[in-house]
Parts: C-alpha cells; sequence; structure tokens
C-alpha cells in the first residue's frame, strides 16, 4: 500500500498541508537548474528533464512507499540515457525505459526489494564514482565554450574530442562557469539553506543578459523550452527492437531500484520511518512508463533532494506531489526565462553534481579496506569510465561473489580435533564418563566435524578429508550441529562422500543436523542413506554398537581415536 494512503489515514491537518507546500517548494526550486543540466548532459534536450520531474517525481511520491522520496532523473543515468540515444536514438530510450518500469513492476510484484542490501559497497561506489568522472569530463566542453567538431563519445573519445577542439576556447564561457561555480562553493559554505544552484545559474543568465556576453545559452542551442506537457505516445515495438534494448532496460531497471532504495534508507536514517521497498519499486516502475509515454527520461529516487525535502520539514508525500506541481507551474509561466540560462553555468552546476556523486571520502575510506575489495572498487571504477556501466556492474558483481566465496572456502580446513565435545553431548548411562567419549570410539571409527555453511565453494574439501582420513574406517560420524545450511551443490558433494564410503563398506552417521539441511537432505533423497543421530553421543553409542571397541593400549586402557574438523 502507497504511503500517501496510510499517512491519509492517520489524519492530515492544516499545518502539515503548509509544511508539504513550503518543502515541495523548495525542492522544486534545487530540482529545475539539475532537471534541464542533467537533460542536457545525457544528451537530450533540458525540456526533457523537466518532464521527467513533473511525471516521474508526481507517480514517485503517489504511489511509492517512502513518505518523502522525491523522484526525477538523477546522475546516475546520465551514461546509461547517453549511449542509448547516441545508439538507438530516443525512441530507443522511450522503449528502453518502458522496458525498464516493467521490469521493475515485476520485482516489486516479486518481493526483491529487500535484495537490494546483498549488493557490495565497493560495485556501488565503484560506479557512482566512474559516472561522476564522466560527467565532470561531459561538461569540460561547456565551461571552456569549446565547439566540438564531432561528438566521439565515451571517455577517450570525448577527451580526444576536447584536445581537438581546443582552439575555440571561450574566455566568456570560463569567466560565466567559474563565477557559477564560486557562487555555488560560497552559498552552499555561507548559507547553506539557500538554493545555490537556482541563485548561480539565474545571477549567471542576468549577468550573460545584461553585459551580451558571447555565450551559448539554452535558447541559442535549444531554441528554448516546451510550456506545455506533451500528449502520451507509445514507441515503435518489435521484438527485434525489445531483444536489442533488453541490455539498456536491465540496467536502467538496476539503477533505478538501487538508488531509489538507497534514497528511501538514507530518508529513514534521518527521520526514524521505515520505507515499503516493495512497494517503492513498483511505484519506480509505474513512474518509469509514465515519463516514457509523456517524453521524458528514466527517474528514480533522488538522495539530495530527497534529504532536502526532509530537512525543509515535509510530513507526507504531498510534498513530492507539490514539487511536481511547482516544475509544472514552472514550464507553464517562465519558459521563456531558460532561454537566456547559459550552458556554462549548468556545467558548473554539474560540476558540483560530479563531485557529489564520486563520494571522495568513501572512496578514500575503502581504499584501506582488503586487498580483493580495493581490487573490485578500482576495477568498477574503471570499467564505468573506459567500458560500459553494464559491463561493470555486471563484473563488480561477480568479482565480488567470487570474492566471498574465495574466502568462504578459504575458511574450510580440515585439521586434528581434540577439543571437547559439543553442546549436544549427553553423559553415556553406561560407566564412561562424558569427557572420555572418544577413547569409547574403536580404530574403525573416524570422526569428521563440518563448520559453517556446505555450499558449492567449499563442497571440494569433503573428498579432502576422506582421503586424508587413512585405512578404511567402518563407520564415518559426521558432527554437523555447527551447519546452518546446505545447498545442491553441498548436498551433491555430500552424496559423492557417501558413494565413496558404501564403496568401501563404510557407514556413515550423522549427528545433531540442523532443520535446514536436514529438510534439504530428506528433499533430495539423500536422507534415506544416511543415519541420523541427535547428539554426537547417541552417534557414538551407535558407532560403537556398528564398531565394536578395539583399539586399546598395552596397559589395557582404550586409546583416543582422532578426529577431524571440516570448518568452513
Amino acid at each position: 500500500m502507497p504511503k500517501l494512503i496510510i499517512c491519509m489515514r492517520e489524519g492530515y491537518s492544516l499545518s502539515s498541508l503548509r509544511a508539504d507546500i513550503v518543502a515541495g517548494l523548495t525542492v522544486a526550486i534545487v530540482a529545475l537548474p539539475l532537471a534541464m543540466a542533467l537533460a542536457i548532459a545525457s544528451g537530450a534536450t533540458p525540456d526533457k528533464g523537466l518532464i521527467t520531474a513533473v511525471i516521474a517525481g508526481f507517480l514517485i511520491s503517489a504511489l511509492g512507499g517512502s513518505r518523502f522520496q522525491i523522484g526525477g532523473p538523477t546522475g546516475a543515468f546520465v551514461v546509461v540515457v547517453f549511449n542509448v540515444i547516441a545508439t538507438h536514438g530516443y525512441s530507443g530510450l522511450v522503449l528502453a525505459t518502458l522496458m525498464a518500469g516493467l521490469i521493475l513492476i515485476i520485482a516489486g510484484l516479486a518481493r526483491l526489494g529487500s535484495l537490494v542490501k546483498y549488493i557490495p559497497e565497493t560495485v556501488v561506489t565503484g560506479f557512482t564514482a566512474g559516472i561522476a568522472v564522466i560527467i565532470f569530463t561531459s561538461q569540460i566542453a561547456d565551461i571552456l565554450g569549446l565547439t566540438l567538431a564531432q561528438h566521439t563519445g565515451g571517455f577517450i573519445g570525448t577527451l580526444e574530442d576536447i584536445r581537438a577542439s581546443l582552439g575555440t576556447v571561450s574566455t566568456a564561457s570560463i569567466i560565466v562557469s567559474f563565477a557559477a561555480l564560486t557562487l555555488i562553493v560560497l552559498v552552499r559554505r555561507f548559507r547553506p539553506k539557500w538554493p545555490a544552484f537556482l541563485i548561480a545559474v539565474t545571477m549567471a543568465s542576468l549577468v550573460a543578459w545584461t553585459l551580451a556576453l558571447p555565450v551559448e545559452t539554452i535558447g541559442s542551442k535549444f531554441g528554448g523550452i516546451t510550456s506545455t506537457l506533451p500528449m502520451p505516445e507509445l514507441p515503435q515495438i518489435t521484438l527485434a527492437r525489445l531483444h536489442e534494448l533488453l541490455p539498456s532496460a536491465l540496467t536502467i531497471a538496476f539503477l533505478a531500484g538501487v538508488e531509489s532504495l538507497l534514497s528511501a534508507v538514507v530518508a529513514d536514517g534521518m527521520t526514524g520511518r521505515r520505507h515499503r521497498s516493495d512497494c517503492e519499486l513498483i511505484a519506480q516502475g509505474i513512474a518509469n512508463m509514465g515519463s516514457a509515454l509523456f517524453g521524458g527520461l528514466p527517474a528514480t529516487g533522488a538522495i539530495a533532494r530527497t534529504a532536502t525535502n526532509v530537512r525543509t520539514g515535509a510530513r507526507t508525500p504531498l510534498a513530492g506531489m507539490f514539487h511536481a506541481v511547482f516544475v509544472l507551474a514552472f514550464m507553464m509561466f517562465l519558459a521563456p526565462l531558460a532561454n537566456y540560462i547559459p550552458l556554462a553555468s549548468l556545467a558548473a552546476v554539474l560540476v558540483v553534481v560530479a563531485w557529489n556523486m564520486s563520494e571522495a571520502d568513501k572512496v578514500r575510506h575503502l581504499l584501506r579496506a582488503p586487498f580483493e575489495e580495493r581490487v573490485i572498487l578500482l576495477v568498477t571504477l574503471a570499467l564505468t569510465v573506459l567500458v560500459d556501466l553494464t559491463v561493470a556492474i555486471e563484473v563488480g558483481v561477480v568479482m565480488a561473489a567470487l570474492a566471498f566465496m574465495h574466502r568462504m572456502s578459504k575458511a574450510v580446513a580440515v585439521t586434528n580435533d581434540d577439543e571437547e565435545d559439543d553442546p549436544d553431548a549427553i553423559p553415556f548411562t553406561g560407566t564412561v564418563p562424558a569427557t572420555d567419549q572418544r577413547l569409547a570410539l574403536s580404530e574403525n571409527t573416524e570422526v569428521f566435524k563440518l563448520r559453517g555453511p556446505l555450499f558449492f565453494g567449499a563442497a571440494t574439501r569433503l573428498d579432502e578429508a576422506l582421503n586424508r582420513a587413512g585405512p578404511t574406517p567402518q563407520v564415518f560420524i559426521l558432527r554437523m550441529r555447527e551447519v546452518p545450511l546446505i545447498d545442491a551443490t553441498g548436498v551433491g558433494a555430500l552424496a559423492h562422500f557417501v558413494d565413496r564410503c558404501e564403496a568401501r563398506g563404510t557407514r556413515v552417521i550423522v549427528s545433531a543436523v540442523q532443520d535446514q539441511p536436514r529438510a534439504i537432505l530428506e528433499k533430495m533423497g539423500l536422507a534415506k542413506r544416511l543415519e541420523f543421530a541427535d547428539t554426537y553421543t547417541g552417534a557414538t553409542i551407535r558407532a560403537r554398537n556398528l564398531s565394536p571397541v578395539t583399539n586399546t593400549s598395552p596397559g589395557g586402557s582404550e586409546q583416543p581415536k582422532r578426529s577431524h574438523s571440516v570448518a568452513g
């Protein structure tokens, strides 16, 4: 159920309405220059960004699972959108965004919202820092006022285009961009509650218009922005087109899901509230489909705008809906003023956005992490910058999974185990003390202790343990009290272990098996080939019955039988 309905059921007062209107207006002031700047950086026209803020921003707040989420275009999409438009045209982007919206809705209905916590921080930080590098690089031309002879695309290609066009540097553009950047930094430093982006863009526009500076503006490059919302329109849909755009759609859906849920988590941390992740994914899907139909861009929850919404006193999702209404009002009544905005001032805005996205402090912190974590971070960042964001995410996640499995498998070892018995043991009813249970084992009995999850990364250690067991015993006891879970590959490895034991005429007893491993063993048919004991003591009693004690010292005392530990 959307948070908006929950908030309305709780009651909505006039004071809440005032608070939401003020917050919505404040966020709209922040969003106006950002939406246009991000659209331009994405290779689209500035009105596409405003349309996205209106349509997607309204739907995300109205249908989402967070009280405070503000949706719209974000820096995370700049690289993907630019590449899709360059490769497939704007109609290709519309179809990819529609597909991404459908994917997000399916993910929400499948209750996959909680899976975001399994995406490694090194991967997220790596690709966001890489996107920041690309955004900054893409703005160099506007900062310097260059007239590019060609638009090769890509990080290396952009740098080559800039180098080839250095002879067209505009001093006026440099002055405007650096003045706007300085003003943003000063306002944020001394008046953090003021809308620094809007102030800088407005002042730059006034100065450029008053002094008639020879700088490129929205009006001169794009012919202005529309003052109305377009009618919804479906793109051409064919199976070949769907197949061609599926990778881009999956990337858009992934970015929208991850960033929106991260933004919701940030809002929860600031307010003490809790969002509904699956509802948020469904809202993101509907919002992206709506944005695409109206000619907008991909959208997601915007962390900075959401934080601004919280700080300015928003109380319900109506604040986000008001934000969309105020952006629409700007389009309807003030659109002609956008013609005077210098592109150099919007480039300054995006430089600040890129710096914030880079999360330099977090990158420095993660560079002190273990070696494999540093490698994952740097590889993800490098692939994002030099190759492709989709490849970077795929490689980063796979590397993180392999690193985790490697660490888990390295933790598995077979060692002599002379420690005290498990707490699950109970005293023998006979004359043998509980602390001397191993003395009661015959020389034809081996004991293995398994620790940790028995998954595919550690499955081969069972065979290694069997190979090191020495002479073939009559009975194997597998102590599984410390095995919390087992997967299909683990069951397969255990079955192979049992096969080898049966071929040697060895019986296998498992003790203290937890619920999940036992259920899997029964479901996959291996349980009927094993003998179960509730405790290790029970397993030793059964082993004594199967293999009588024969191993004694010259003095007649029984010798302890060595057992082994497979720790994971």
